[in-house]
């Protein structure tokens, strides 16, 4: 939905790029695991993840304008700004450094394992990165979570995405169990118990109780 409205909008407005960072992080993590082990399932599945959230970034980077409250790639007379473009925008400077800063990790972290980490517990190390780097990506929106118990209100949650997060988290934690491997099976556990959190929230404050109280007219 996020790639459909910077598509559409052709802007960034309104759109977090650290979602895409930090999942493109997970995905190429989980990868190098799955190389490592040589499951083909978990290779092909973050493969294609680490594809997708590599073109959500290079979505995100063209529709970041250079500067904060500037098209992107367009300037208006005298070099000022477009002043139709909001300045909530942000601009492609910070997005490049969190980028570079991925890099930096991913080429840190393979040199970390593969030069200094001994190959009879390289991959009990990186399963154990990649569990931590999962759980703490299932256990950040938290702070939503106590938002909408705080406000009374779902808006801050998609019920789509709550949805797919069961299902994804489900299905790994199953393939897990079927694999007797603790590295998949764990991490997904937390998704499991947030994703129930938000049905809950779901039921608890349905989306006929957001919308504003208008008094009757006299």
């Amino acid at each position: 939905s996020d790639l459909r409205q910077m598509l559409a909008t052709k802007s960034v407005e309104n759109i977090q790029f650290l979602p895409f960072l930090t999942t493109d992080a997970n995905n190429l993590s989980w990868l190098g695991y799955g190389c490592l082990k040589g499951d083909g399932t978990v290779i092909t599945v973050n493969a294609i993840g680490a594809a997708l959230q590599t073109l959500y970034i290079l979505v995100y980077l063209y529709y970041s304008p250079a500067k904060v409250g500037q098209r992107p790639g367009a300037m208006g007379r005298m070099g000022d700004p477009h002043p139709d473009i909001p300045p909530c925008c942000p601009s492609q400077r910070p997005v490049l450094l969190q980028v570079l800063l991925l890099l930096a990790v991913v080429v840190t972290g393979c040199g970390y394992f593969t030069i200094l980490v001994d190959t009879g517990t390289r991959l009990t190390h990186l399963g154990l990165f990649c569990s931590v780097f999962t759980i703490s990506m299932y256990l950040s929106p938290l702070a939503d979570l106590a938002k909408v118990i705080r406000s009374k209100s779902t808006r801050l949650l998609s019920f789509p995405l709550t949805v797919t997060t069961l299902v994804a988290s489900s299905s790994w934690t199953l393939y897990g169990l079927q694999l007797h491997d603790p590295y998949i099976t764990v991490p997904n556990v937390p998704g499991i118990v947030t994703s129930l959190v938000r049905f809950w929230l779901f039921q608890r404050y349905r989306p006929e109780q957001d919308k504003p109280y208008s008094p009757l007219p006299a």
